[in-house]
């Protein structure tokens, strides 16, 4: 048996947290570690009417820069082109739905921001 590189390791276990809080705030979950040749999506789930995707950004300290900021534009697109894929491939074309981002940074800031960005498909 292998052991995961720690970055890896740490990788999972924020989106373990995220998992737990966002299901703490009434989410859903439909979907985990989505991948297809367009990118990869952490977290699928559902908020009321809305289908989320979710992205989970951990930074162990806020040296250069935060979680939050590791959301560049190519960043974004390669979520939007992912999602793209799902809903295509899950014929759910008329499906509300909406991004967010979970940015940790260090073991106990936690930020949840709803609606981080916005795509038209």
């Amino acid at each position: 048996m292998t052991n995961k590189p720690a970055h890896l390791a740490q990788g999972e276990k924020a989106e373990h947290m995220a998992l737990q809080y966002l299901q703490g705030q009434g989410l859903t979950i439909v979907s985990q570690n989505y991948r297809c040749k367009q990118g990869e999506i952490d977290l699928i789930m559902h908020d009321e009417d809305f289908l989320v995707f979710v992205e989970v950004r951990y930074r162990k300290n806020g040296q250069y820069g935060s979680a939050l900021e590791t959301i560049t534009p190519v960043k974004q697109s390669r979520i939007i082109a992912a999602t793209h894929h799902y809903l295509v491939s899950h014929r759910l074309s008329n499906q509300p739905v909406r991004f967010d981002v979970v940015a940790m940074t260090g073991e106990k800031q936690l930020n949840w921001v709803k609606n981080a960005f916005q795509a038209s498909f």
